[in-house]
């Protein structure tokens, strides 16, 4: 993984080697970490996750270079306009972004690169040849969503309602044709997980062949 800033460097998506990745894109309270948790628990070695930039303040217990690379609004956009990142975006008044050498230290393993990002990211990702497998993790429903969230306890209601309703905004979005490869509904969790083992199968199939011979 990159643990400092200053050991990004410009690398186009177009000169990726490895396994494909993965986008995994849908609301927080969606299930997503979850979900990863428990893929790399069972495939242990097989996922790289892909560290994303933040200029917003570590949360309790979140550790620099592991949870995210927090770094100054300053250098996110000077990485921004260097081409650092192979997406970026601006949620809640802080920037987040994908460095295409987070992505390519994850191939580089031979591990399939899970990349965790919002709407936006998504659709900076189609304009690049980076080629992933796109998958939107779903809510049952806005309403459990709501709640998921509110069980956490861990936000102020003004921003559970900014969250909340960006997430109904780009669950709106996830519907548009072509957009992802695959939509699973975390309704039940162990029918999900076993949904998204499934999409990804032939990709861990080549991983696994590739580590044992």
């Amino acid at each position: 993984m990159i643990s400092s800033w200053r050991q990004i460097f410009r690398v186009t998506a177009a000169a990726m080697t490895g396994p494909r990745p993965v986008v995994l894109s849908g609301p927080s309270g969606a299930g997503k970490s979850t979900l990863l948790k428990m893929l790399m628990r069972e495939f242990e070695g097989l996922f790289g996750f892909s560290v994303s930039h933040t200029t917003r303040k570590p949360r309790p217990g979140e550790v620099d270079g592991k949870d995210y690379h927090f770094v100054t609004l300053e250098d996110m956009k000077r990485g921004v306009e260097r081409g650092d990142f192979i997406e970026h975006a601006v949620f809640s008044g802080n920037m987040y972004g994908t460095s295409t050498a987070a992505v390519q230290a994850v191939q580089a393993n031979n591990q399939i690169c899970i990349l965790d990002i919002d709407m936006q990211g998504v659709k900076s990702i189609k304009k690049t040849r980076l080629n992933p497998i796109y998958i939107s993790i779903h809510p049952p429903s806005v309403q459990i969503l709501e709640q998921r969230l509110r069980d956490r306890n861990t936000e102020s209601e003004e921003s559970l309602q900014k969250r909340l309703n960006a997430a109904i905004e780009d669950l709106e979005i996830s519907k548009e044709p072509g957009l992802f490869d695959a939509v699973i509904v975390n309704d039940d969790l162990e029918e999900a997980y076993n949904k998204l083992k499934g999409i990804l199968a032939k990709e861990i199939k080549q991983v696994q062949s590739g580590k044992n011979s």
